[in-house]
C-alpha cells in the first residue's frame, strides 16, 4: 500500500482553492485516486477513524474527494445544493490535525452532485453524519478549514 503524507494546520495549499478534473484527466489521475484511498486506510490504521480525504489535503489541487465507508468512491467534481435550514453542531476532526477537535455547524442534509470515474453525473440525498462529512470534505476543496468554522474560540479541545 502506498500512502502520501497528509499536508498539516498551516501548510498554505490547505487553503488554496482547487481546479476541476477534466473527463481528459481522469485516466491520468487514477494512480492520485488510489493514492487517496491507501492513505485513508493507513490513517484509519494509525488513528482509528477516518472515512474520507480530499485531495488537496495531499497536495492534489483538484476536485476530488474519496469516501471510503462501505466501500471505495471517488467523488469528482462535486456541487452541494438544496442545504437545509436545520444545522446541528458537532465536534469535527480532520485528518490535516488529527488531535484537535473543533465545535462547528454543519446543515443536517443536502444534495451531493458529482460526476463518478466513468465522468457520470451522480446525484446524492445525504443527512446527518454523511452530510456533515461531505460539508467537511467539500470545504477542504475551496481552501477551508474547519478551523475557520469555529462557532466560537472557545470551540477548539484535543482528542483524548
Amino acid at each position: 500500500m502506498a500512502v502520501k503524507d497528509i499536508l498539516l494546520l498551516g501548510d498554505p495549499r490547505l487553503y488554496e482553492k482547487s481546479e476541476p478534473v477534466l473527463k481528459s484527466e481522469i485516466a491520468g489521475l487514477l494512480p492520485q485516486i488510489d493514492l487517496l484511498f491507501d492513505t485513508v486506510l493507513d490513517f484509519r490504521n494509525q488513528y482509528g477513524c477516518g472515512r474520507a480525504i480530499a485531495a488537496p489535503q495531499i497536495g492534489l489541487m483538484k476536485r476530488i474527494i474519496c469516501l471510503n465507508i462501505d466501500k471505495p468512491v471517488a467523488l469528482l467534481n462535486p456541487e452541494l445544493s438544496d442545504l437545509s435550514e436545520e444545522e446541528f453542531e458537532i465536534w469535527d476532526d480532520c485528518m490535516s490535525f488529527p488531535n484537535l477537535l473543533v465545535k462547528v455547524k454543519r446543515h443536517q442534509s443536502l444534495t451531493l452532485t458529482f460526476y463518478d470515474l466513468n465522468f457520470e453525473q451522480q446525484t446524492w440525498h445525504l443527512s446527518g453524519d454523511l452530510s456533515e462529512l461531505i460539508q467537511h470534505e467539500y470545504d477542504h476543496l475551496n481552501g477551508i478549514l474547519a478551523t475557520q468554522r469555529a462557532i466560537d474560540n472557545l470551540s477548539f479541545r484535543w482528542k483524548k
